[in-house]
């Protein structure tokens, strides 16, 4: 059985995961007052769990001229980076704005876009 890090839960959706290769684990996200936790629905002991003093930053996922949020990846000082894509990434990222604060929540800035293969000279 698993027990959750966090005694309050401020917020829950459902999420994709992308941790675990190349198949999206579909699950629920829920963030609460000691850390960020993804449960995936099939395997209840399939599960990640992410306290805040863990994480270095989230970068947000943005689309469509900085409009629409598609899910955020939360990089760890020492396991790595998990990437989730998150039915509500914007109400989410609001959230964690108040345990994280607005320096550890960036723009993920991609290698390569489609913007900078159309740019004019």
């Amino acid at each position: 059985m698993v027990v959750s890090q966090n005694t309050k839960v401020d917020f829950t959706t459902k999420a994709n995961s992308f941790h675990s290769g190349i198949t999206a684990k579909n699950g629920s996200i829920l963030i609460g007052d000691k850390a960020i936790e993804f449960y995936y629905e099939k395997n209840p002991n399939d599960f990640v769990q992410i306290p805040w003093q863990e994480i270095d930053k989230v970068r947000a996922q943005l689309y469509f001229n900085n409009r629409y949020i598609r899910g955020f990846f939360v990089d760890t000082k020492k396991n790595g980076s998990f990437n989730f894509v998150v039915k509500d990434a914007g109400k989410a990222l609001k959230i964690m704005r108040e345990y994280l604060g607005n320096d550890k929540i960036i723009k993920n800035v991609p290698f390569l876009s489609l913007k900078s293969l159309f740019k004019r000279k």
